[in-house]
């Protein structure tokens, strides 16, 4: 995706998730992290990733790298997750987002599960949102996808549902996750 968007003449950036890459000493496994997750509560992860997401946005903005006035966030499952919040507090100059293959309800540790949360940040996101749906979803059952669409303010929300599982991206969906984002900044 970073190709894609900075082909179209705009900055891309990434950061780790918490408890991923340099934010720990060695890798961890699903379980682990998610624990680590868990035990710190959720709300304060959701938090501090929301935190960092405006800080690294402000500190390409100051450097130049990027422009405020053209942002979009773009995050999958766990970047879904934790682009809620960001999203949120990124505000009204935030232009637009991709997520997906996530929702309301899961299998994955129950300590992560927060779905007043999860509504309560969709609901403050008003920005165009495409949300990819995979259709058979073994991780985030489809009801608790739809229920996340539902939830989004915007009133330019496109769902895109896809055959297949949580690890499924079909070929096609970064081209249409492109032309939503160019069809919003550039």
């Amino acid at each position: 995706m970073a190709d894609l968007i900075t082909s179209a003449g705009c900055a891309a950036a990434a950061i780790d998730g918490p408890f991923h890459g340099e934010r720990v000493a060695s890798p961890l496994t699903p379980a682990e992290y998610q624990g680590r997750m868990a035990a710190e509560g959720l709300g304060q992860v959701l938090n501090r990733m929301a935190d960092d997401w405006v800080a690294t946005c402000e500190a390409l903005t100051e450097a130049g790298i990027a422009d405020r006035t053209r942002q979009a966030y773009f995050g999958l499952s766990m970047g879904t997750r934790f682009g809620l919040a960001a999203a949120r507090a990124l505000g009204p100059e935030l232009k637009c987002t991709v997520f997906g293959k996530f929702g309301t309800q899961s299998i994955i540790n129950p300590g992560l599960h927060a779905p007043d949360r999860i509504l309560n940040d969709a609901s403050a996101i008003t920005a165009p949102v495409l949300f990819h749906l995979q259709w058979d979803d073994e991780v985030f059952p489809r009801s608790g996808q739809f229920e996340l669409f539902d939830a989004f303010a915007s009133p330019d929300k496109e769902l895109h549902g896809f055959a297949g599982g949580h690890r499924s991206t079909p070929e096609q969906a970064p081209a249409v996750w492109h032309a939503f984002i160019n069809r919003h900044i550039v």
